[in-house]
């Protein structure tokens, strides 16, 4: 007889969300002030959305996406190359015994919502709707 484990749908710790959105948070701030000075980033606005952490706190996905989504894989490359450099600063932004490793994403979500927005935009008024409205 087999028991269904309590972790067979595992959610994020309360830890794991809170080191997730601390780091998010120290991103953005080195994004904005330019903490970290890379010439073929010097234009790029960068949107931090989310940070997922590890059970272990040992990596940490980085959800980032550009500003229009401009040039946002040469953007992941570089900032995935320079990922030790972002993971240091942050190490002097946020108390942790070790700071995660930190791999950059592209974050999808931005071209999900557009489809949606898309899709109700698109939707055909209804007749009884205009005149419940006033119309």
């Amino acid at each position: 007889m087999s028991r269904k484990s309590k972790t067979s749908t595992k959610y994020p710790s309360k830890r794991q969300l809170r080191v997730g959105e601390e780091i998010r948070h120290a991103l953005a701030d080195i994004f904005l002030k330019q903490d970290v000075y890379l010439d073929e980033l010097k234009d790029v606005s960068i949107t931090v959305s989310e940070v997922s952490v590890s059970p272990d706190l040992s990596n940490a996905k980085v959800f980032v996406m550009t500003l229009g989504g401009e040039d946002i894989e040469i953007t992941i490359s570089i900032l995935n190359k320079m990922s030790p450099l972002f993971a240091h600063h942050v190490s002097q932004k946020v108390y942790l015994r070790r700071v995660p490793k930190l791999k950059f994403i592209v974050d999808g979500s931005f071209d999900h919502v557009d489809k949606i927005t898309s899709i109700f935009n698109n939707l055909p008024v209804s007749v009884n709707a205009d005149k419940q409205n006033g119309n």
